[in-house]
């Protein structure tokens, strides 16, 4: 048993702490980020800049491009479409609207306009082509099992469960974080949702037990060490299925737009699963020696999580019911594909969700996140398709892929997947970068005979998940880890490029090799 007058301590540290103004402003931020998709803002607009000028740049960066010359072998029509498209890029970075609302005026303006499609009936059946996006479905559907498993408390007695198991040590606990992250990820499209929403509440304690506060030299004794485990580990599993990061879907959808390529939820997690599995097992113990903490035993975990479970309660009816419609959903997306497409699979799901009273109609149709991110994705969809019907993508692989025609086989794949990974120190949004650049690097990928354009799509499309580690602003959730006080600004970066370089090199080494191995 722990020394009273230690226990007496902590109390004592923990009741200042929780007075203290550093931690309402933690909580007040926390409150804001829990529930933010990681495809919405990932992040706060600034605050620092005025409506106005969110208004004025994105329009005025759009008109410099529509004002400059079609390059050779473009339309005029193409390069004003392409002017459109960057403005609404920019205008989901500047938001002087919602990006959901950025996102469909942009396709208002193309389909007004005849941009894309000259008779208004066309443009019309252009501009709500998004939304019979069957992935765009099964986006939303994810978001619909995340709120069965807030309302249920299935997620966190997940975790709780695992850190009861595997938490005597602090290098177990890295795991059982770990563990629990993978076993949410593939019903939870929101890295908010899952980490900071479900995975951050529940180990946001532990630290304290041991003395260990935020914004005080003590963070390193474990806190730190457990939540950078949590923020980067979650980025693995993100990388790990079409359903664990909302991007990914959408990446899904621009590969059959841009190059007419369909990718399975099976075939998604076959192609990246031996890299993940790796990535999973070497992260925890990799922090352990780079990130140490200076505490290496967590007796106290374990009884604390079984304490939590103890005020839980057994498991409810309702928590019963979510276990099987999700264990239902992942059933079906492996082994009946054939049968029913994976959006209606997931539909499904939610209906019988409703029927059985684990959520209930109202709050479906009261999600508002959930809808946004419908919109937001249709509308990126479609505005991505334009590209690609305007020739533009096309236009530009023919011009790029040449350029690359001197270089070796392995050298054109480092360089282009390199490209597009590192690329992300400019982005802030995972979605925006999806949006932006993997149409564009689609189109020069299937001009290169490097690999099948399958193989190509996969690659560009596995990174998503895995480039978030690089900044800490690359992902919606590590807003939460980075202003929990624990881990300094500095660390964040050095270990972001450490965990950076590393996931790429194992991606590149593994995943390459793996994809033709099992043909796809």
């Amino acid at each position: 048993m722990p020394d009273p007058t230690i226990v007496a301590g902590r109390g004592k540290q923990r009741a200042r702490w929780y007075r203290s103004p550093t931690y309402a402003r933690e909580s007040r931020r926390h409150h804001h980020n829990v529930g933010v998709a990681s495809t919405s803002a990932e992040g706060e607009p600034t605050r620092g800049m005025s409506r106005v000028w969110r208004v004025l740049i994105p329009i005025a960066v759009g008109a410099v491009v529509a004002l400059l010359p079609a390059p050779t072998g473009l339309s005029p029509q193409a390069w004003y479409y392409f002017a459109l498209f960057v403005t609404v890029i920019v205008g989901v970075v500047t938001e002087p609207i919602p990006p959901a609302a950025v996102g469909l005026c942009g396709v208002i303006v193309a389909s007004v306009s005849g941009l894309v499609r000259e008779s208004p009936a066309q443009a019309t059946a252009w501009a709500l082509s998004g939304f019979s996006n069957s992935t765009v479905w099964l986006i939303f559907a994810a978001y619909m099992f995340t709120l069965g498993y807030t309302k249920t408390g299935l997620g966190r007695r997940i975790a709780l469960h695992l850190i009861r198991r595997m938490g005597a040590s602090t290098l177990g606990l890295g795991y059982a974080i770990t563990a629990a992250d993978l076993v949410l990820a593939p019903f939870t499209a929101s890295t908010t949702a899952r980490s900071g929403g479900t995975i951050y509440p529940a180990i946001r304690t532990i630290p304290e037990l041991y003395g260990s506060l935020p914004n005080d030299p003590s963070a390193r004794k474990i806190g730190a060490y457990l939540l950078y485990t949590a923020a980067s580990t979650t980025l693995v599993t993100s990388s790990m299925f079409v359903t664990a990061l909302a991007p990914n879907a959408l990446a899904v959808s621009l590969m059959y737009t841009t190059l007419g390529i369909t990718i399975s939820w099976m075939d998604w997690f076959k192609g990246f699963a031996p890299v993940g599995f790796i990535l999973l097992a070497v992260v925890p113990y990799l922090l352990y020696k780079v990130y140490p903490p200076e505490i290496t035993r967590a007796p106290e975990a374990p009884r604390w999580a079984a304490d939590e479970l103890a005020r839980m309660g057994p498991i409810s009816r309702s928590e019963m019911i979510l276990l099987v419609l999700v264990t239902f959903a992942l059933a079906l997306w492996i082994g009946a594909g054939d049968v029913i497409d994976p959006a209606m699979a997931a539909v499904l799901t939610v209906f019988l969700m409703v029927i059985f009273g684990v959520v209930s109609w109202s709050e479906v149709v009261g999600n508002a996140q959930a809808w946004n991110v419908l919109i937001w994705f249709a509308t990126l969809v479609t505005l991505a398709s334009g590209l690609t019907e305007t020739k533009f993508v096309e236009w530009l692989g023919q011009t790029v892929a040449p350029r690359m025609s001197g270089f070796s086989p392995t050298m054109s794949i480092v360089a282009l997947v390199g490209v597009f990974f590192f690329l992300h120190y400019l982005f802030a949004s995972i979605t925006a970068h999806t949006a932006t650049l993997l149409p564009v690097f689609l189109g020069v990928a299937a001009a290169l005979p490097t690999l099948a354009p399958t193989t190509w799509a996969l690659l560009l499309g596995y990174s998503l998940g895995l480039m978030g580690i690089l900044t800490p602003y690359g992902g919606a959730h590590l807003a939460i880890y980075y202003g929990s006080g624990y881990i300094k600004g500095r660390d964040f970066w050095w270990l972001g490029l450490l965990l950076g370089v590393l996931f790429f090199v194992v991606f590149m080494v593994v995943g390459i090799p793996w994809l033709e191995f099992v043909g796809l």
